[in-house]
Parts: C-alpha cells; structure tokens; sequence
C-alpha cells in the first residue's frame, strides 16, 4: 500500500491488544478470519504492527495485534495482505531462536540492539546464506506435493526440499539448477497440465494453525501410521514406567518449582531424536536464558557436536507481547512437522501449555466471548487436543518414514490436577510424567 492509497480497512475501537477494523468499502472489500493485517499508527506512519484478524463479522472485523497498541487510535489505516499467518519453511532453520513469530531474535539484537523497538522483523532464513542443493530429480519427471526435489546439507542432518504441500496435481519438471544458491533463488521449475507455470526456491511458506500433511494424507500420497516404536529418552524412569512411543504425545503437569523444565531439558538434550523443537511459551526470562547459553555449550552425545546443531529454540517469554505466545505453539508444531515430512525423528517440547492457556484466555475475555470453566474460553478442551493431534507416525511420498512426538508441561496454580488445562490435556495425551 502506498503512501496516498485510500486504506481497504480503518481501526473503529481499540481494547487493549485487541482492535476493530472495518471495511472503507464492504461492497469491494473483504476480511477474513486469520488473515495478517498491518496497522500504520498516524502518530507513527513508518511502523507497521502485524495483527491477525480473530473475528469476522460482515464488514468489521477483531484482530490480536502482535505489538503493543499505544498510539493506535480510531482511525488508523489498516493494510490486508491476503494471507494467513505463516512461516517460512527451508534450511537454516536449525541452531535459529526465533520469537513465537519466527523472527530471529539474535538478527534483530544486532540491528535494533536488546530493546527491540515497535513493529520491527527480520526474515525466518537468512536471505544470504549460501546452500549446496543437489536434485534428486530430472527434467521431465514428474511431481506432486510433498515430493523431494534434492537435498542440501543442514548440520547433522540432509534437508530435503519438497514440492510445496498445497500442490493439488500432478506437475512436470521443466528446469532445475543445482549447485550454491540462497533460500530466495530459484532451483526449478514446474508445469502443469494446464500449462501453468510455477518456479521453486529452497524455501516455501506454510500457515502455522493448518496441519502440515493435511492435503497429502487426504490425497494417499502420504500416509499416517500407527505409532508402534518406542521414543527413547534415556532417562530410566521415564523409559521403564512411563514410556513414550515415537509420534505419540505426553504431558509433564505438576506446581511451579517442581522441576518439569530441567526434566524437560534432559531429554531434549539426549532423545534419540534426529531434531528438537523447543517452544519456551510464557516461561521466566531467566530460565530461557539459561537454556539459550547452555545449548550452544552443550556437546550432543549423538552427534559430537553442539547440541544446538539440531535444535531450534521457540521463544515467546512472559515479558513479551501475551498474543505472540498463543501463536508460539503453532510455530513450533509448523516446525516438526516440515522435518517429520523429510522422515526424520522430531521432538517438540512445549513449556508451559498452562500459560499458552492463559494467553487464550486473556484474549477471549477481551473478546467478551462466553466463558467457560474458571474463565477460560469455551473451547479449550478443544483447542488443546487440536495440538496434540499435529503428532504422529508418518510415511511421506518418498516412503521415508518420520515422527512428531509432543511433550507438553502443565503448570496448574497451586497444584490444582483438576483444573481444566490439567484435566483437558491428560484427556488428550493419556500419559503423563
């Protein structure tokens, strides 16, 4: 949108993180739920604030906004960008800690410094960053979504590059480029029946609240299976009493200061997982900073290397925005499963679902939605098997066969077991720690 282009959307109320947008013309507009939406504040026209729109209603709209609203006033032009909150997918993921939007919070240390001002982001993958891709492919062949196109070197681990996944037919390849090339180059080329036409990079972009496999599954290009293997975590009393079958999901609740994140952090740390996903989501700054330092240090018993060569840090604090951390889990779910699609072994720990919770709840209430048991939204029970269910046993397109297994702690006030977070997750995992 430029400077004097009329807005498609203007802010009619602001409540806390929560504003109402509509439409300047309904009869050409149009806003739909979960879409990205920009704010331009005119008390400052060079910020931009990301907010994902929550509520449709006709020609209004209510959005989360991933900023803080001061200065935000009635009035203020509102750019739509047509797409759903999403993520960028591709090498040089892993030993990145991103904030639960996936900027990476060491870039943006380096440009704006460790107060990070209003409405600044950086890319997901470093735009500058050299890859060696070689094809696995020919010119001719043909592919559908899901389909490795080759494979570049990411730490201990070969990254395929697939087709991307919204891919509804059959397409064949009509140009390939092997060799040094960034995450923004083109590799391929493919074309449809149809005639068209569609260039591939080493990156795609993928909406974190849609399941990854979702169209390959409903398509049997790729298939669910049944989890059947044991997910090793070394830690005897786990694997003896409580054991955790690979692509399945458990939860580890007990009161503040009982030692769920240093369990947490001792079987992310020796697994036998090929790649972690940590999502620190309301955590105490200090706890995430541990881990951030003692990763980097630690040496990975599989590998010999550094422990954070095969891990990617999600990091949402309680000092950041309460929006950000609701949008946190999703990520890091996006996350494991682009790498259980290349059948790979992924662990993603979710630290704490309690807060992740919370930040549901705050959102609904300003919402004015109707509550439900201790405030919290009506569906919640609902949501948080919506999060387990992203795990599972997979075989993807080219037979390979991975997992997503989720471990999730639960931190009820007090120790309360029968609190609704509590209750709803072990309704969900059916096993706890």
């Amino acid at each position: 949108m430029t400077a004097d282009a009329e807005p498609s959307a203007r802010i009619s109320a602001v409540q806390d993180d929560i504003v109402r947008l509509r439409l300047t013309d309904p009869a050409s507009g149009r806003l739909v739920k979960n879409e990205v939406v920009y704010i331009r504040p005119a008390r400052a026209p060079e910020q931009r604030l990301k907010a994902e729109v929550l509520r449709v209603m006709g020609a209004t709209a209510d959005a989360q906004v991933y900023e803080s609203t001061r200065g935000v006033g009635l009035g203020d032009a509102v750019e739509q960008t047509g797409r759903l909150l999403s993520i960028r997918l591709g090498p040089g993921m892993l030993g990145q800690v991103y904030d639960g939007l996936q900027n990476p919070l060491e870039a943006l240390a380096v440009a704006h410094g460790v107060f990070l001002p209003r409405g600044v982001a950086a890319p997901g993958l470093d735009p500058s960053t050299k890859w060696s891709f070689a094809a696995s492919v020919r010119i001719g062949q043909s592919v559908r979504g899901g389909d490795p196109l080759g494979v570049v070197p990411e730490g201990p681990v070969n990254h395929k590059i697939m087709v991307p996944f919204d891919l509804d037919e059959a397409f064949e390849v009509t140009w390939l480029r092997e060799g040094s090339v960034t995450t923004d180059e083109p590799i391929a080329r493919i074309r449809a029946a149809s005639g068209a036409e569609r260039t591939l990079t080493l990156a795609q972009e993928w909406a974190i609240r849609t399941p990854l496999p979702r169209r390959l599954l409903a398509r049997g290009w790729s298939t669910r299976l049944f989890p059947n293997r044991p997910m090793i975590t070394t830690q005897r009393i786990v694997d003896t009493f409580f054991p955790i079958a690979q692509g399945g999901a458990a939860c580890i609740p007990g009161p503040f200061g009982a030692g769920k994140t240093v369990l947490l952090n001792l079987i992310a740390r020796h697994a036998d997982v090929d790649v972690v996903v940590l999502v620190a989501c309301g955590e105490r700054a200090g706890e995430v900073v541990e881990t951030i330092t003692e990763f980097p240090r630690l040496k990975d018993p599989r590998t010999g290397r550094s422990l954070m060569d095969r891990t990617v840090i999600v990091c949402n604090t309680s000092s950041m925005p309460v929006a950000a951390r609701e949008a946190s889990i999703f990520t890091g779910i996006a996350i494991g499963e682009y790498y259980r699609q290349m059948g790979l072994r992924v662990l993603m720990i979710a630290d704490s679902t309690s807060r992740w919770a919370q930040a549901m709840r705050e959102t609904s209430g300003r919402l004015e939605e109707i509550p439900g048991e201790e405030a919290f939204p009506a569906y919640l029970d609902s949501a948080i098997k919506g999060v387990y269910e992203r795990a599972g046993a997979i075989r993807a397109n080219d037979g390979a066969e991975g997992a997503l297994t989720i471990i999730g702690s639960v931190s009820p006030a007090g120790g309360n077991f029968e609190e609704p977070v509590t209750q709803s997750t072990l309704a969900a995992v059916k096993c706890f720690l």
